[in-house]
């Protein structure tokens, strides 16, 4: 099971899950079917220089003023500086914990978290999105709230990283977000919590259109998508697939949501560094192939939901809406090492049915659509804001509309 995606914040996800995006930290993690442990007797066909690097640790274990060095962590840098020597953005070494903590979050398993995506303005952290199922959801958190202080410290101007610091802790323990919310101030207490989200959210909008939301292509996606669509498909009349600000996932879940809305034929194809094409097909169970189809795209929409998007377009089944996507085509899968750390590492590129690459070049929406920030984005957990400023919706709900 492969899993493309464009990033994965080194910040725990934050108890709040910094809209994965704002850091720049772009790293794929991957998964193949089985994650194969590396047999270190096998002979590398190429040689590193290891008599400078035993030189090296001679010197550091001979006079580096500390005598108590920690060789795990010296074993596990030279690893980390093997793979950033190849110069690729997406290859990265994990360490064990990293390692475990990844797999958990594309569970979809959060742990000392509250659960919100956020934005900054004005420098203050802004409520962007509060997740399904969390503790900001049940403490009464909003979109659009504007965090002024956590647990009595000022957030004005602070990083991401000191801000996740702060909302991170301990399941169990509280965090007391002050915030600022249509003019009013308040303290909103958020009990941290080890929470799982699903992956899918669906509701009816006006005109009969089903509204589905995927936020990663996670374990479980599949299962939630072929359930709310199973829910939602009788008496719809079209969909709007919203694939904004979803940085990908595992490969397989991006073909299976394809496959519900195309009856036949490529979803997709990869190529490895022999140049060998391997096309992918849909998988022939497919629910929804007749009804109109827009899908709602952003620049945070990567790698497997530029798969998504791509080939429904390339396949002339949706028209894409938004703004250019980010353009994320290399194929990473995980080895774990005998250390019990991961080893991320490019080993092909994907394409669309049309033989086209997306890499660095992005998805050019059919309807060029910009918001003026995330608040205007629809929020399917908080529906009652409605989606009066999603002017990218309310362009898909126009061409969906009966003429």
């Amino acid at each position: 099971m492969i899993l493309l995606r464009r990033g994965l914040l080194g910040l725990g996800g934050l108890a709040v899950l910094f809209a994965v995006f704002a850091a720049g930290l772009y790293v794929d993690q991957s998964y193949p079917e089985y994650v194969p442990v590396l047999h270190l007797g096998a002979q590398p066909r190429a040689q590193l220089d290891r008599a400078t690097s035993d030189q090296a640790l001679r010197v550091i274990e001979a006079n580096y003023y500390d005598s108590h060095v920690d060789f795990g962590k010296l074993s596990a840098g030279s690893v980390r500086g093997m793979v950033q020597a190849l110069g690729d953005p997406y290859t990265q070494y994990l360490s064990a914990e990293d390692f475990r903590a990844q797999k958990e979050q594309y569970a979809g398993r959060h742990s000392g978290m509250i659960g919100i995506t956020v934005n900054f303005k004005d420098g203050y952290p802004v409520v962007a999105s509060v997740l399904p199922n969390s503790p900001a959801l049940r403490a009464g958190l909003k979109t659009g709230d504007l965090i002024q202080a956590i647990n009595g410290t000022d957030t004005h101007n602070l990083s991401q990283d000191q801000t996740a610091a702060l909302i991170r802790g301990a399941a169990g323990t509280a965090v007391t977000l002050h915030v600022s919310r249509g003019g009013a101030e308040l303290d909103v207490q958020v009990t941290r919590g080890n929470f799982q989200s699903p992956t899918v959210q669906s509701l009816r909008l006006e005109d009969g259109a089903l509204y589905m939301r995927i936020y990663q292509f996670g374990d479980s996606t599949q299962r939630e998508f072929d359930d709310e669509l199973g829910v939602g498909l009788p008496g719809a009349r079209a969909v709007v697939l919203d694939l904004r600000d979803n940085g990908g996932g595992f490969i397989d879940k991006a073909r299976a949501v394809i496959s519900r809305f195309v009856e036949s034929g490529e979803a997709f194809e990869q190529r490895g560094r022999d140049g060998r094409v391997v096309k992918t097909n849909v998988d022939g169970n497919h629910p929804a192939a007749t009804l109109p189809l827009v899908v709602l795209v952003n620049e945070n929409t990567a790698s497997a939901s530029e798969i998504v998007a791509g080939a429904l377009q390339a396949r002339s089944r949706a028209h894409l809406v938004g703004v250019k996507t980010f353009g994320k085509g290399s194929v990473q899968v995980d080895y774990q090492l005998s250390d019990g750390g991961d080893l991320h590492l490019t080993v092909g590129h994907w394409f669309l049915p049309n033989g086209q690459s997306i890499d660095k070049k992005g998805l050019t929406p059919d309807a060029a659509v910009s918001l003026p920030d995330k608040l205007s984005m629809y929020d399917p957990v908080n529906p009652a804001r409605g989606h009066a400023a999603d002017a990218q919706l309310n362009r898909a709900l126009t061409l969906v509309a009966p003429q």
